[in-house]
């Protein structure tokens, strides 16, 4: 019986075997396929409503599916903190380690049973509580984040022991090269009081200070009704949502004067020359590297251009950076550029862990791609695929709730307006190879960039010097991490 069904099932799989078959031999696999019409990107309605108190709420309907995700912005984030580094990250850390009447296990047992996700952090320059929850649930999901939210616990006893837990995190960062690498970086491209100078996680004598009394008042001065902003996609209507979180939210009153957003005087460091930062890790099997510069404020009008080149130079799998290191030498498993995009603008950089015996070598070849783009001119296949890339990607950023919800709260700190995204494919699109030139000569300063590696020095230290890059500096990891 087995015997026929298995003969039966073979020859019902001939004629398609025969057919796909008939159509790859027809098929020119020499040839990269043609791309088809871009398509044209139809962007959500944003419905706008507000509760008693004032909190603005933007609604998106999707009704494809029976979920809704509540996003909470309030406007401060980590820029908030003050004297005190990573105080507003671990303000928010605390938010879902106990809230109302529950403390952090049974939090998070009544969210399983409803089958939601709820989470808290701190973003550079706002606060976000996220839900994403059935919609059956979402009522008793909303009391849940409104406890977080508007009362959470900040008990003595669990603050000292997610304190104990952050500072066990700090003291581990000395024995991982990536973050030693990337908080250097920072501390070397922007200086002390500037937003970027220090970890948004903080430092150990920072965290070391945080007791319940300051987090608690920290909070009552940051998460104030008046910077706050529902954003809610989902299934579901305004006239179903807004009484929802009215009753929730609808109350909500400031509990203490708020907090003031200082502004940010101080700038990115321009360098007048390379400059070569070194970290000694004895025994690495790999250096990790950075070189970057002062990066751009995303509201220029240069950011099509600018997404395109690094696209070509790094932003890609099949980004010249990548092609380079990676596929053709082997001396990595991968390499990135990018932008840091913010309201407040970051850096531009390069990053990398490459084998420690190839470190010199692979500054030779991140020098070498960053003045090619520069210097010669892009080649109409690469700039072309590049604009694809990147302007074929823009729908994938509307394809399930959360990502709706984090495009309108990005693009919301940037001030900028939703039409602005459908606008930005075109844009893409008219990138041409002259304005990728133009803009890899002003913004990627080959001769004034800042690099830093961590690893073994008494092995990569000598090929480095070789090179004659700039002046290089050696700095302890204590210095960079305390």
């Amino acid at each position: 019986m087995n015997n026929a069904r298995t003969i039966a099932l073979a020859c019902l799989a001939l004629p398609a075997i025969a057919g796909a078959q008939a159509s790859n031999a027809a098929l020119d696999r020499s040839k990269v396929p043609a791309l088809g019409k871009t398509p044209v990107l139809h962007l959500p309605n944003v419905e706008r409503a507000a509760l008693p108190n004032g909190v603005a709420i933007q609604l998106v309907g999707q009704h494809e599916v029976p979920l809704v995700q509540v996003t909470l912005v309030i406007d401060g984030g980590t820029r908030l903190d003050g004297m005190t580094p990573g105080l507003a990250a671990f303000t928010s850390r605390m938010l879902t380690e106990g809230a109302g009447t529950r403390d952090a296990n049974a939090l998070q047992s009544e969210l399983a049973f409803l089958g939601a996700q709820l989470n808290a952090n701190a973003a550079g320059d706002y606060f976000v509580v996220s839900l994403n929850v059935p919609k059956r649930s979402l009522g008793t999901a909303l009391d849940l984040m409104a406890d977080v939210a508007l009362r959470p616990n900040f008990r003595a006893a669990e603050v000292r022991k997610q304190r104990d837990l952050l500072l066990a995190q700090i003291l581990q960062r000395k024995d991982q090269p990536t973050q030693v690498a990337a908080i250097a970086f920072d501390q070397l491209m922007f200086p002390a009081g500037h937003p970027f100078h220090n970890p948004a996680s903080g430092d150990s004598a920072t965290i070391a200070s945080l007791d319940s009394a300051k987090v608690r008042g920290f909070y009552a001065a940051a998460f104030v009704p008046e910077r706050a902003k529902f954003t809610v996609v989902g299934d579901i209507s305004a006239a179903e949502l807004t009484p929802l979180l009215a009753q929730r939210f609808g109350a909500w009153k400031a509990a203490a004067p708020k907090l003031a957003i200082a502004p940010v005087t101080a700038t990115a460091v321009t360098n007048d020359k390379v400059k070569l930062y070194l970290v000694d890790k004895p025994g690495a099997a790999q250096s990790v590297i950075y070189v970057g510069a002062p990066g751009v404020d995303r509201l220029s009008p240069d950011y099509p251009a600018l997404t395109v080149m690094n696209t070509i130079l790094g932003g890609s799998f099949s980004s010249r950076l990548n092609s380079n290191l990676r596929e053709t030498k082997g001396y990595t498993y991968g390499i990135s550029s990018n932008f840091r995009w913010s309201p407040v603008p970051g850096p531009f950089a390069v990053s990398s862990s490459v084998r420690t015996n190839v470190t010199d070598s692979s500054l030779v070849e991140i020098f070498k791609e960053l003045r090619a783009i520069r210097d010669r001119p892009v080649d109409a296949a690469e700039l072309e695929r590049a604009r694809n890339y990147v302007a074929l990607a823009l729908p994938a950023r509307f394809e399930t709730n959360a990502q709706i919800a984090g495009q309108l709260v990005t693009l919301n700190a940037f001030g900028l307006p939703l039409s602005s995204v459908a606008a930005l494919g075109p844009q893409l699109l008219a990138v041409t190879g002259a304005d990728v030139q133009r803009v890899a000569r002003q913004y990627l300063p080959a001769d004034r960039l800042t690099v830093v590696v961590v690893g073994d020095l008494a092995k990569v230290r000598a090929g480095i010097e070789a090179l004659k890059l700039g002046e290089i500096t050696v700095l302890d990891v204590s210095s960079i991490i305390h």
